[in-house]
């Protein structure tokens, strides 16, 4: 048995065992701190590797420091990659995952750092060795080696004094693989054609099909016949049987395959952005922007498309393509980048300038792809710039947007049903009545659930009152001019409910509409909306001018209960003067029995 003195001197060396312990965590290094924290993940001692790892971001290390330990230990890099996918302890996971982005950062800055690439590029003049790990780091640096690269070899060519051989650089280029591509496409439009000769015999050897359509530009468009010969033969190298295809149509099909984002096209994983290549002529050099990734695959379309569109200016189907890229870019809702410039135009703009053709073509691509977003945008612009014959399209052998009508996502379909109704169709056409049950389910904000896609806007309340409001308004249009083809009737119910709308403006264009329908039912919901005393007086107004209208197109259908209190309500003195007259409007065009009047004439009368 330990006396109380004996346990509580165990206590005080316990605590200064501790104390000790903390003051040499704190004393250790990012080296030994991340060591540590492999050590404990491999045995298995899950809380003492959790608090190496928090001592390693808390100390906010330098991400190429930390990158030079894990390159120098790639045994307990696989260790720590394993903990973050696999750890059963989820907190071990996330701060692994951290210790990991922070590393990512590190190789990146390492293989990107603008002087260890030109020392790199300096170094493929030394020895065998020297020109063997040059190669090999240049790689590693993939994309933006080749500007630097692209300099070194410009000046080569100018001055062969320089320090770092031609052939050195020419042998090392294709090496750098596909991931050089991109710029070097873009550095085809160098005015050097030496440099470009060695580009294009670059881009023949690295031997990916990205490159094709640019080497056809080549073939189609450059002056020197000996490039147009080298951009032949690099085809050749890539795939023989592009050498029949058009710049135009392989842009296209390059372009295509951005838009659904082939994996081969993908930017590098390390980081969060893609790069767009461009050349500076005025430089004469290479410049890259920085896209955020979630929109680099459409940038890139856009920048496809546009290239087939200077091979073929009359190569339309880029245009719909382009457009369809617009707008999908746009619903990233990524801000465009700065290459775009100042007040550069919309989707929407350019939709709508394009016309009905390239806007089907657009439509046609989203509804085959469940595109929300795409849809949605091709629909606004036909809405607004088409008629009849346009909307009715047939692309192929479908109507795109007659398949708009029953697309998954409800602002899809009101948006096409609103866009025909706006048309005013005359001809006949089967989905008619499809068009009535959108605007009828935007009216009364019924529709049921839809498919959650995920290009889809959120469904808000105020969106939903605005599609009420733009679906009353197509309806009216075709109420007024008594349009043969769509039959509104399929959209009573929702009519009447509208005479009870929250909106005011909804309810006054419901009572409107609802008086070119030869319906009874329709006829008794305007009188009773102005009859409603709890509306204001213009509502009530505005429904009297619409039982006018009923009145005259279809004569009395109300019941004898109606008229009594509409005659109630010109009789009254306390009425509102405009009110009044407004009801006896309304009255005189039921055209009833000349009774009442008398009765009012004597009710007035003096003895």
């Amino acid at each position: 048995m330990l006396s109380g003195r004996t346990v509580a001197l165990i206590l005080v060396i316990g605590c200064c065992v501790a104390g000790t312990g903390v003051a040499q965590n704190q004393d250790q290094t990012l080296a030994d701190n991340w060591n540590d924290f492999l050590h404990y993940t491999t045995i298995g001692r899950l809380d003492l590797a959790k608090g190496y790892a928090r001592a390693v971001l808390q100390g906010n290390p330098d991400p190429a420091e930390l990158y030079k330990l894990a390159e120098a230990n790639p045994t307990g890099y696989q260790v720590a990659m394993k903990a973050a996918e696999t750890a059963h302890d989820d907190e071990l996971a996330q701060l692994t995952q951290q210790l990991l982005g922070v590393v990512d950062q590190g190789r990146f800055l390492r293989r990107t750092e603008p002087t260890l690439i030109m020392e790199e590029i300096r170094r493929l003049s030394s020895t065998p060795r020297g020109k063997m790990l040059a190669a090999r780091r240049l790689r590693d640096a993939g994309e933006y080696a080749v500007p630097f690269m692209l300099d070194a070899m410009a000046e080569a060519i100018r001055n062969p004094a320089f320090e770092t051989k031609l052939s050195d650089m020419i042998e090392v280029l294709p090496q750098i693989g596909r991931p050089a591509i991109r710029p070097l496409a873009a550095a085809l439009q160098t005015d050097n054609d030496l440099l470009k000769a060695e580009i294009i015999r670059a881009l023949g050897r690295i031997g990916y099909p990205q490159a094709l359509p640019y080497l056809k530009y080549v073939v189609e468009t450059a002056q020197p016949m000996e490039l147009r010969s080298l951009a032949a033969e690099g085809i050749r190298q890539i795939d023989p049987r592009a050498g029949n295809a058009a710049a135009a149509a392989l842009f296209l099909q390059l372009a295509e395959r951005y838009y659904y984002h082939d994996e081969s096209l993908a930017p590098g994983t390390d980081v969060s952005f893609g790069n767009i290549w461009f050349w500076d002529a005025q430089a004469g050099r290479l410049v890259r922007v920085p896209v955020d990734q979630k929109s680099f695959h459409e940038l890139m379309t856009m920048r496809c498309c546009e290239w087939s569109l200077r091979a073929d200016d009359q190569f339309g189907l880029s245009i719909g393509l382009w457009l369809a890229a617009f707008f999908k870019a746009e619903a990233t809702g990524i801000p465009m980048p700065d290459y775009f410039g100042e007040n550069h135009a919309s989707a929407l703009v350019y939709a709508t300038t394009a016309g009905p053709e390239y806007l089907h073509q657009a439509l046609a691509r989203a509804v085959n792809d469940r595109n929300a977003a795409v849809a949605l945008g091709a629909v606004e612009a036909l809405a607004i710039t088409a008629g009849e014959k346009s909307l009715m399209f047939t692309l192929g052998p479908a109507q795109p947007l007659m398949q708009a009508l029953s697309f998954p996502d409800r602002a899809v379909r009101y948006s096409a049903a609103i866009a025909i109704g706006n048309a005013g169709p005359r001809q006949g056409f089967t989905e008619s009545p499809i068009v009535v049950q959108n605007l009828a389910e935007a009216l009364a904000r019924s529709a049921p659930p839809t498919v959650s896609l995920s290009s889809s806007e959120p469904w808000t309340p105020e969106l939903a009152d605005a599609y009420a409001l733009r679906s009353v308004q197509a309806m009216l249009q075709l109420a007024v001019s008594r349009n043969p083809v769509i039959d509104l009737s399929g959209a009573q119910a929702a009519l009447i409910a509208g005479t009870r709308d929250k909106q005011q403006e909804i309810r006054i264009l419901a009572a409107q509409v609802l008086s070119y329908l030869s319906s009874p039912n329709a006829q008794r919901a305007i009188a009773e909306m102005a009859m409603d005393a709890s509306n204001d007086v213009a509502v009530q107004i505005s429904a009297f001018e619409s039982l006018v209208t009923s009145a005259k197109l279809n004569g009395n259908m109300l019941p004898d209960a109606a008229i009594n209190a509409i005659y109630a309500l010109i009789q009254s003195t306390q009425t509102d003067p405009a009110l009044r007259a407004g009801a006896a409007a309304a009255y005189g065009a039921l055209n009833l029995p000349s009774q009442k009047v008398k009765d009012l004439i004597l009710d007035q009368a003096k003895s």
